[in-house]
């Protein structure tokens, strides 16, 4: 087991690892062509990154309707790292359907760039290549810009009330475009609204944005402000505009309304005696500090590791060399060395170095029953184990005492772990995040139970890691990963983040500890964050967590 441990422990896994900066891209198409003769393309672009050979997805933009040249208004936030090749592929898809889902969707193109690339042109325009490599007409622009000194978000709530009704038959559907002025006088969009139908006094939904996106920081910096009426075929009306700043919405921090009149200048030249098109209203303006994962953990918050080990019958007999559960004396097997790789950066996080271990789909002594949630150390009082070596050390010696069996559920430990974790949600503070790593070799039996209990998990400090071992067809428990999609409970309901990273051990099996620590854990940091920050919990700062903690060896 040395060898293991050195590489795991001298590696710099996920949380020392250098990130230079992050960068915020931007993007547009222009050229898509008509889908048909009465309607246009709902055009939608994922971002994927290569990782380890394999394309995996990283966000994706909202879907435009009935747009032939669409300005994307969500912003992709990346990590750059100046000693990697951060390889990018962006798919253009046309939506037909109603919903993110893009399963239907038709694929119109791609195109692949470095990171590096993006950032050393800081504006990069390709052409897509449609499928078969051939060079399509559709043009997309990647802007990057690097996210400096201020990470905080500004909370906005507009309404308005007035506007001109552009429509015949019933009332406006107004939306609402903000840009900001670069300065090269080119225009940027910052944030588009949702349209709110048939309504000339519309009400927008709060929205964030950071601070760095509306204004590269700059308070006094010009804001262009455009109201339109949508329209289904994309040619929207043009109600009217208004300039602002940061500066001037900061007056709605307090509580206060910031009004500005939204002008039609065409109007204002033809129409005698006009005043407006409308008056857009800001009801509230408020900035919330954004808090780093490095905040958090100085702060005094643990990362409470658990291991949870499928035990099922399809490992094979643990006596055998073929069997997954084989202790050979020299080779660790892959549970090991999964184990050991993820274990060794958590436990830095973690005061105690005490981990919870549980075994699941064995007959366990002394009646032999099938557990899916049983202490590997056979303590079910006290389940812990003395450092990630005492997880390996009684994970070896309980082999001998099981009757591996099944089916394969997680759904059990994910609920155990969350009970755990529902405790800490009363506390109001920072002090216990729950990092569950699940090792099975095989498809789970309890798919619905256990999409059940991770949309019940997402909404509490937890999130999960789940290794495939082994080389079954792991394809089912992509889903269970919300990078290609929303997963939902049985009955629909969405989860509230995205909390579960699953990756096949056999991906790794040439490479160090350290690779597969650091993709198991990459979006650890971020979930952490996520979860503190929507729930309005700040770190502790390292004066007070220090006052707090008790003395002791």
């Amino acid at each position: 087991m040395s060898d293991i441990y050195e590489s795991a422990a001298n590696s710099l896994g996920l949380f020392n690892s250098p990130c230079l900066t992050k960068v915020e891209l931007r993007l547009t198409c222009k050229g898509l062509s008509d889908r048909d003769a009465l309607s246009k393309p709902d055009p939608c672009i994922i971002l994927k990154m290569q990782s380890h050979g394999q394309w995996m997805e990283v966000d994706r933009t909202e879907v435009i309707r009935s747009c032939i040249n669409p300005t994307y208004s969500k912003v992709f936030t990346l990590d750059f790292y100046f000693e990697e090749v951060q390889r990018l592929r962006f798919e253009l898809y046309d939506s037909n359907s109603n919903h993110n889902g893009l399963k239907e969707a038709d694929f119109l193109g791609s195109v692949e760039c470095t990171l590096g690339q993006i950032i050393s042109q800081r504006k990069l325009v390709k052409a897509l290549l449609r499928p078969g490599g051939i060079v399509g007409r559709v043009i997309i622009t990647i802007t990057a810009e690097e996210l400096t000194g201020n990470d905080d978000y500004i909370e906005l709530s507009f309404s308005a009330r007035k506007l001109d009704d552009k429509d015949f038959f019933s009332k406006s559907d107004p939306f609402l475009e903000i840009y900001r002025l670069n300065e090269d006088a080119t225009l940027q969009l910052v944030y588009r609204t949702e349209t709110v139908m048939n309504n000339l006094n519309p009400v927008w939904k709060t929205f964030k944005v950071s601070l760095n996106s509306l204004c590269s920081g700059d308070h006094e910096r010009k804001l262009q402000c455009t109201v339109w009426d949508w329209d289904s075929n994309g040619k929207h009306d043009y109600i009217g505009e208004f300039e602002a700043s940061f500066k001037e919405m900061r007056g709605a921090i307090d509580g206060r309304q910031v009004q500005w009149p939204c002008i039609n200048p065409k109007y204002k030249v033809k129409k005698k005696g006009y005043k407006n098109s409308g008056i857009v209203i800001l009801n509230q303006c408020k900035i919330i500090k954004m808090h780093s994962f490095l905040d958090y953990i100085m702060g005094g918050c643990q990362i409470q590791f658990t291991v949870a080990i499928d035990f099922t019958a399809s490992n094979g007999d643990p006596r055998n060399s073929c069997s997954l559960h084989y202790i050979h004396p020299y080779q660790p097997n892959e549970y090991l060395k999964a184990l050991v790789a993820v274990g060794e950066i958590c436990q830095d996080y973690d005061s105690d170095k005490m981990f919870p271990a549980f075994g699941f789909g064995a007959r366990i002594p002394p009646d032999y029953k099938v557990s899916h949630n049983f202490a590997v150390n056979f303590n079910e009082e006290n389940p812990e184990c003395a450092g990630i070596q005492g997880v390996v050390e009684a994970y070896q010696a309980c082999l001998p005492k099981l009757q591996l069996y099944g089916p394969t559920n997680i759904a059990p430990i994910i609920q155990k772990v969350a009970n755990s974790a529902s405790q800490e949600v009363h506390t109001r503070e920072a002090m216990q995040y729950f990092i569950l790593l699940i090792l099975t070799d095989g498809v789970i039996t309890d798919m619905a139970d256990t999409r059940e209990a991770i949309v019940r998990a997402s909404h509490l400090p937890m999130s999960v890691i789940i290794v495939g071992i082994g080389n079954a067809d792991f394809t089912d428990m992509q889903m269970l990963d919300g990078d290609d999609g929303i997963l939902r409970s049985p009955k629909g309901e969405p989860v509230l983040r995205d909390i579960v990273q699953f990756v096949p051990f056999r991906n790794f099996k040439h490479a160090s500890p350290a690779a597969l620590a650091k993709t198991v854990l990459a979006e650890v940091p971020n979930q952490v964050v996520d979860y503190y920050n929507s729930k309005g919990i700040k770190p502790k700062v390292p004066s007070e967590y220090q006052s707090s903690r008790p003395f002791g060896p």
